[in-house]
């Protein structure tokens, strides 16, 4: 796919995205520039690991300045507390060119977006069995079960 048509794709994709699945392509945003920055952080190629970080502390800004406290107050509260940490790890590994530092916030990022992943699963779930109860579909009988083959 050429530059041009990789980019109205993205485009695309985030215009028509839910404000659930926008989460989820900041966290895979925030993982894909950190694991760039570890490897130029591996490289002691400092400006390319700084521009990495920068990166990925845009999008924990982004994703800090997203939370609805008046929705869930505590929620939000521990939801900014770990976003600021992950920040500061990255600062430090920004700073102090170390590997473990960057490795911690992947980490904490890495079970957020799995987290935020399964909820999404969930959500999906509990709509599609939401939008089936209102379908008006006749019951199973014999005839219906007779052609369903379970092939082992």
């Amino acid at each position: 796919m050429n530059p041009q048509g990789a980019q109205n794709y993205l485009r695309t994709k985030v215009f028509t995205a839910t404000p659930e699945q926008l989460q989820l392509m900041l966290y895979d945003g925030a993982l894909r520039f950190g694991e760039q920055a570890r490897v130029a952080l591996e490289q002691k190629n400092f400006e390319q690991s700084y521009n990495m970080i920068s990166r990925v502390q845009k999008i924990i800004t982004e994703m800090q300045g997203s939370l609805k406290p008046e929705l869930a107050p505590e929620l939000c509260q521990k939801l900014a507390a770990l976003y600021n940490y992950v920040y500061r790890k990255l600062t430090e590994a920004n700073i102090e060119h170390t590997i473990p530092s960057i490795d911690e916030a992947l980490s904490i990022l890495r079970y957020q977006r799995e987290t935020w992943a399964m909820l999404l699963d969930q959500l999906g779930k509990t709509k599609a069995a939401a939008a089936a109860a209102t379908l008006d579909l006749p019951a199973p009988n014999a005839a219906m079960e007779a052609t369903i083959k379970i092939s082992a």
